[in-house]
């Protein structure tokens, strides 16, 4: 175990906390390694809504540039941020085990604002599945762009004049900057991969692939499966409302999957159980049911307006 695994991370310090788990993993067998930081254009660009930038895997596709020039042997991502088609020559080395799927909500001053009918509240985020969730629950809200990484958001949230922002909550919390003025929003679906880290490593790596299979959990890559799958069926990108989360109990597959309209007035949810065992094709076919109830038409329009 001589040669050392270079692996390559994005620079902000949730990316590098997410690295460092592969990296305690990887020592933890033996395996000699060292970090990489690249810069991703979505790291550079904090301006532009993701959804304008309109390239899937901008968080993403420098450490693939960089794995295919060969100037690292493994990426480490937040699933969620990996597009469902990996490019060639790149595969998915090992999911790690789940942290916290849901999203939450810090507020400015307190909560009351959520139950005032009449009053419009200001809330910060630039993922269009919370906009487009947070809309369908307060239609009268304004939403507002916010971009960045964690900490970057928590300083604009603090010097706006802002009722609030969304956040992941794995994002704040593995990095212990969740503030005491945050609640989570049970009702909010998350987005696929949501608190999940994956390592992905070049095809041809048998020596990576063999050293990450060990630390694959295949809990957690099953139900990142599943909603990686309903997120490709439905065609949806980073412009697309689509939420997903599956979760296996007692050999159980629980699934819930939703489309929205982009200011969530509509909106298509499915919820299916069945066995692990015959969760093939599991979020493909949920997938389709939605598009058959009229999902389809909303994907359509999206696509068409952007």
């Amino acid at each position: 175990m001589d040669k050392i695994i270079r692996i390559g991370t994005r620079e902000s310090q949730l990316a590098l906390w997410q690295a460092h788990q592969v990296n305690d993993l990887l020592n933890a067998q033996g395996y000699k390694t060292t970090l990489v930081p690249i810069k991703s254009e979505g790291d550079i660009d904090l301006v532009t809504p993701l959804y304008e930038i309109g390239v899937q895997g901008i968080f993403t596709k420098s450490l693939d540039l960089a794995l295919l020039n060969n100037r690292i042997d493994i990426a480490v991502h937040s699933f969620k941020d990996v597009p469902t088609q990996l490019p060639q020559q790149i595969v998915q080395a090992a999911v790690l085990k789940r942290g916290p799927v849901k999203d939450l909500l810090v507020y400015k001053n307190d909560t009351s604002f959520l139950d005032q009918p009449d009053y419009v509240a200001n809330i910060a985020t630039s993922s269009v599945r919370r906009k487009a969730q947070w809309l369908r629950k307060y239609p009268q809200h304004q939403l507002h762009n916010l971009r960045g990484n964690v900490n970057t958001r928590l300083q604009k949230l603090a010097a706006e004049n802002w009722d609030g922002a969304i956040f992941a909550v794995a994002g704040l919390e593995r990095i212990n900057v969740r503030p005491a003025n945050s609640i989570d929003l049970d009702w909010m679906l998350p987005a696929p991969a949501q608190g999940a880290v994956v390592a992905v490593c070049r095809e041809d790596d048998t020596f990576c692939r063999e050293a990450c299979a060990a630390f694959n959990h295949a809990e957690t890559a099953l139900a990142t499966a599943i909603e990686r799958e309903f997120l490709r069926t439905l065609m949806g990108g980073c412009t697309t409302p689509i939420s997903a989360y599956a979760h296996i109990d007692n050999n159980t597959v629980h699934f819930s999957g939703e489309l929205c309209s982009l200011d969530g007035s509509r909106f298509f949810s499915i919820s299916r159980e069945v066995p692990a065992t015959a969760a093939q094709h599991l979020g493909q076919s949920a997938a389709e049911e939605i598009m058959a109830q009229g999902g389809a038409e909303v994907v359509a329009e999206i696509r068409n307006a952007g």
